[in-house]
């Protein structure tokens, strides 16, 4: 009596087994219907907007490759150039400043993505200036020269910010941090209207001394991080006045 109820047990779970096996599968067929309807549904064929909708399914149904887990919090990854029409003036000229990045060797030192803004390139203070000191270092001078040439190149206004970390400083020529940014900002500003004689009146220049981190000052690498320069191409539909509203 006792077999006869092992083996109906067995032959049970045997059948479970390939029920599981089936229920697997059947959702894998409806997830790739659901991906061919949505494909479909695409009024226009815009291949970046197929990217955006196949990074985003990919995301939503792929495995987490090793070493990738969940982390939290509620910052949301800057969208790259794939993430606007592929053939825009913005997402080509973030090829070319990545490309720039690349050339120079300064991965690590430069980053670039969009913003609610438009199209932001983010210098480390190294990449531009010595510790504490405003002027354009001449190593810096290359790399310079060719951003401005692209600045040069398009009709965007561009709004340069100079960022510290929280460390004070109390010197003749900078009281704080408010003016050591402030004229980092300017010197960049005044690099691209002298050497690539660019409108004065496309160009901004702000210092936000250290009250605009990227991180918590709480480490040197953090400090590091937040000491930067930032180049923002502000976005064709946020540069005309008749696109704000009236008081």
């Amino acid at each position: 009596m006792k077999r006869k109820n092992q083996r109906v047990g067995s032959k049970n779970g045997h059948s479970a087994s390939s029920g599981g096996r089936e229920i697997v599968y059947s959702g894998f067929i409806l997830i790739l219907l659901c991906f061919f309807i949505m494909l479909c549904s695409f009024s226009t064929m815009d291949e970046a907007k197929v990217m955006r909708f196949v990074r985003s399914f990919s995301h939503a149904v792929g495995l987490f490759s090793g070493g990738i887990k969940f982390e939290s919090g509620s910052v949301v990854l800057p969208e790259s150039a794939g993430m606007v029409k592929s053939r825009s003036e913005l997402a080509k000229l973030f090829e070319h400043l990545e490309l720039l990045s690349d050339k120079f060797n300064l991965k690590d030192e430069i980053e670039v993505l969009f913003s609610r803004e438009g199209l932001v390139m983010r210098l480390s203070e190294q990449t531009l200036f010595e510790s504490g000191v405003a002027s354009i270092s001449t190593p810096a001078l290359p790399l310079l020269e060719k951003i401005g040439a692209l600045v040069a190149q398009t009709t965007y206004l561009i709004r340069i910010e100079g960022h510290t970390d929280d460390v004070p400083i109390h010197t003749a020529v900078f009281p704080s941090n408010w003016e050591l940014s402030t004229a980092r900002a300017v010197n960049v500003l005044r690099y691209f209207i002298e050497q690539h004689r660019i409108d004065a009146q496309r160009l901004s220049a702000e210092g936000f001394g250290e009250f605009r981190p990227l991180v918590a000052n709480d480490t040197v690498e953090n400090q590091t991080t937040n000491r930067r320069v930032e180049v923002i191409f502000i976005r064709p539909d946020l540069q005309n006045p008749a696109n704000e509203e009236s008081p």
